[in-house]
């Protein structure tokens, strides 16, 4: 067991030479000090020697696992030192104020026109467990409607939501009925991306709960939502659609405002893009959120914040939201 431990730390300090930034010093690190290092086994290998062997050995792998963390540390050190940058504070500094991300400026004028309309604005995490994100919503493990999503499952056993409609049953569980809530966010699914389709992307969700609750409100909400958002009236078309979580459920899709209807790549040619998937409450979610479906009904939306900046900025390619690059954001100087 001596020559291998003497073996790693050679290992180590020629792993550690040719790190040059810190995060290649901490996969290294997790390499041969992490919970399935070769150290760490011979470490938990320990309770099941007998007590003499562990007097011999378990103060050689104790010393051997300090000279490791000692030996990373000090390449630590060596790298922060060479990256440390020297600077003249006495210069002149040019400041330039940033603007504001094209989907950030959207999910505000959204909320506060909400908020006009009697909406409370609410968050929900972004790490979400699978209840809060299929079952509460009415969707079971063996649910089809599951296939629709492809979804990023975490170690921990969560996931990453792939709709802000977790939001629904975290507000009626909070605040029961009557209810009108809105919830901005960010979700995530596993999908190829194209000038339509990202893999992480944003929506808001709407939710109002009260009793004589119908169909003709949540039409009328969403044509305010989009009319006072994009200062005019917008050609809408309401078409049947399936989400378990509402019944009977609707797809609202919008004139493309890209191409004025006449087709383009952002709208498959159709004139018109998917914007809105809502309907009204089914009784299971009620049920699962604590509230009376025999008293109270409700309507829920999810309006896509990515694509209405895409439609109210003419922006053809949704990947263009999360590439980073400044130039991308200073074309719309919105301060």
């Amino acid at each position: 067991m001596k020559e291998t431990l003497k073996q790693i730390i050679s290992s180590l300090e020629q792993d550690l030479k040719a790190c040059e930034k810190e995060a290649d010093i901490l996969n290294v690190k997790s390499k041969y000090l992490g919970k399935k290092s070769e150290l760490n086994t011979y470490l938990s290998n320990l309770k099941e020697m007998s007590t003499e062997e562990k007097k011999v050995n378990g103060p050689i792998l104790n010393q051997v696992k300090r000279e490791l963390e000692k030996l990373v540390e000090e390449r630590l050190e060596q790298i922060n030192n060479t990256e440390m940058i020297s600077f003249d504070d006495t210069l002149p500094v040019e400041l330039e104020i940033g603007s504001l991300h094209p989907i950030t400026i959207i999910a505000k004028e959204v909320t506060d026109i909400m908020k006009k309309m009697g909406f409370t604005v609410i968050s929900g995490p972004e790490m979400e467990s699978d209840y809060y994100n299929f079952e509460a919503l009415n969707v079971p493990k063996d649910h089809p409607a599951r296939d629709m999503q492809d979804t990023y499952y975490l170690n921990n056993e969560m996931l990453l939501r792939t709709q802000t409609s977790g939001n629904q049953i975290h507000a009626m569980e909070n605040y029961g009925a009557p209810l009108r809530v809105c919830a901005p966010g960010r979700v995530f699914r596993n999908e190829d991306m194209d000038a339509c389709h990202e893999n992480t992307f944003f929506q808001v969700e709407g939710m109002v709960i009260d009793k004589g609750v119908s169909i003709e409100n949540l039409l009328y909400v969403m044509q305010q939502i989009l009319s006072e958002l994009f200062q005019k009236e917008v050609s809408v078309r309401l078409r049947p659609g399936y989400f378990p979580f509402t019944e009977p459920s609707y797809e609202m899709d919008m004139s493309c405002l890209i191409c004025g209807g006449s087709g383009c790549p952002t709208c498959k040619n159709s004139g018109y893009i998917e914007m809105v998937g809502s309907g009204m409450v089914h009784p299971n979610v009620l049920k699962s959120g604590g509230i009376d479906s025999e008293e109270y009904t409700g309507f829920a939306f999810g309006i896509g914040l990515t694509r209405l900046a895409m439609m109210k900025y003419k922006i053809n390619d949704i990947r263009g939201f999360n590439s980073g690059d400044l130039r991308f954001l200073e074309q719309f100087d919105i301060k």
